[in-house]
């Protein structure tokens, strides 16, 4: 049984191919995963609330994100992807519609050099903290380490994607995961427990090893996502063909949530308090 409120930090959807165009400069291609489906996911998992992230291959398109915020009347929050131009009037816009954060993909593109990734967010956070937004980031760990400082700084909250995509065999006591706790405990940054398939290939010990950490370090900045309609590149694959959803029955969500926040009090704090303090319910 979810607490009151209880919320998905981290799904996607995906509309007709016509109304929705992807763009063409994509790296993989879904099926569709439409708004009657996510209140399908919601539904049969016990979930009141939802956050809508961007994905990558609508690129700076929010249309099919916006379309299903509205139809969640209230129930949603969204994750844009803007480009450089978008207008303060704009970004206001989004803000009305219900989105609480931009999203700064800089793994998917390749890009690791921390200076570029810094610059980046220091624009976006001067033109996004008067709306009370905060950043979402996805990159490689070892960046998120060397940038720890400056994030914990940074004038709007930070919140790193999939277990700050930290591999889970890495060691508690390694340099770079040490500055991510770090980072937690600075209390600027969040992290989503979601996704557990982009860092290890099976090894649920491990990954619930690393909720443990990060919950430990610090409750009150850990967001629970099940990474619905769980997006994947088959191999061999080419970027336009249809990729296949993984494979993630309701059975295993439920468990990996009682593996990783065992226990009323921490279920409650995570699914729904801590989102509804991030992202404004």
């Amino acid at each position: 049984m979810l607490p009151s409120g209880a919320c998905d930090c981290h799904t996607h959807v995906v509309g007709d191919r016509v109304a929705y165009p992807m763009v063409a400069e994509r790296h993989y291609t879904p099926g569709p995963a439409p708004h009657a489906a996510l209140l399908e996911h919601l539904e049969r998992n016990g979930l009141e609330r939802v956050v809508l992230v961007q994905p990558s291959f609508y690129g700076t398109d929010n249309r099919c994100l916006l379309d299903s915020l509205e139809r969640l009347q209230g129930r949603g929050r969204g994750i844009a992807v803007v480009d450089a131009q978008c207008t303060a009037t704009e970004l206001a816009d989004l803000h009305a519609r219900g989105v609480r954060g931009l999203r700064v993909n800089v793994e998917s593109a390749g890009i690791r050099a921390p200076d570029a990734l810094q610059d980046s967010l220091l624009r976006w956070a001067d033109r996004i903290g008067p709306l009370g937004w905060h950043l979402q980031v996805y990159a490689a760990p070892a960046t998120i380490a060397a940038l720890a400082p400056f994030l914990a700084r940074l004038p709007v909250p930070v919140v790193l994607d999939h277990f700050a995509m930290l591999p889970a065999a890495t060691p508690v006591g390694d340099p770079v995961a040490q500055a991510l706790l770090q980072l937690l405990r600075s209390g600027n940054a969040w992290v989503k427990l979601s996704a557990p398939y982009r860092i290890t290939a099976g090894d649920d010990a491990a990954v619930a090893a690393w909720a443990g950490a990060f919950l430990a370090a610090a409750p009150q900045r850990v967001l629970w996502g099940s990474d619905w309609p769980h997006t994947d590149r088959e191999p061999g694959k080419a970027a336009h063909e249809i990729s296949r959803y993984r494979e993630i029955p309701p059975a295993a969500l439920a468990a990996s949530l009682q593996r990783w926040l065992p226990g009323e009090s921490v279920r409650e704090q995570v699914l729904a308090r801590n989102p509804a303090a991030l992202y404004g319910f």
